[in-house]
Order: structure tokens, then C-alpha cells, then sequence
């Protein structure tokens, strides 16, 4: 993984055609491990790490493939999803 998670190569990973991804060359969500020590930002760069491709991914053998229509950023999105799940106090907008 790239050590800078930079728009153009979130773009890149974003436009990858599920129908040429091998089951094989994805990551099972469920092997992913977050400290919840972590900073928001350093959790999100330690997601992205593990998981390699945000936007397409395994969860139980299944390939699936996210997109977010709203106007936040990928990033945005997981660092107030993993603050909630690890109850830091931030405040869902409900708006992703």
C-alpha cells in the first residue's frame, strides 16, 4: 500500500471493475484489525493498509464493491465510523 492516501489513487481503486477481480487477490474484512488505541487518521491509514482496497473487499467469501454518493471523502467516512464503534464521542451526521 501506498504510505500517502492520496485522491487519485483512492480514484484508482474506486474505478476497478468488480468483474475483473479475483476472489483470491482480496482481503476478508473480517481479517482486518484496528487498534482502538489509535488516533482517528492513524486508524484509517491502518485500514486502508490491511485492507488494501476500501471500495472492494471479501466479507465471507463474498466480493463486494462500495461507493459513496454524499459529498464526504472515503477518509471522513471511516474515521467517524470507526469513532463510533469505538464510542470516542463523535457525532453521527447521518449524512455519508
Amino acid at each position: 500500500m501506498k504510505n500517502d492516501i492520496t485522491p487519485d489513487w483512492l480514484q484508482s481503486l474506486q474505478d476497478i471493475d468488480i468483474r475483473s477481480v479475483k476472489p483470491e487477490d482480496l482481503i476478508d474484512i473480517d481479517s482486518v484489525t484496528i487498534q482502538k488505541d489509535l488516533p482517528p487518521e492513524e486508524r484509517v491509514k491502518e485500514y486502508v493498509r490491511q485492507i488494501r482496497n476500501p471500495y472492494c473487499y471479501l466479507s465471507h467469501g463474498v466480493i463486494v464493491k462500495i461507493s459513496f454518493s454524499g459529498t464526504r471523502t472515503l477518509e471522513d467516512c471511516l474515521e467517524t465510523c470507526l469513532a463510533l464503534e469505538h464510542g470516542d464521542g463523535v457525532t453521527n451526521t447521518g449524512v455519508y
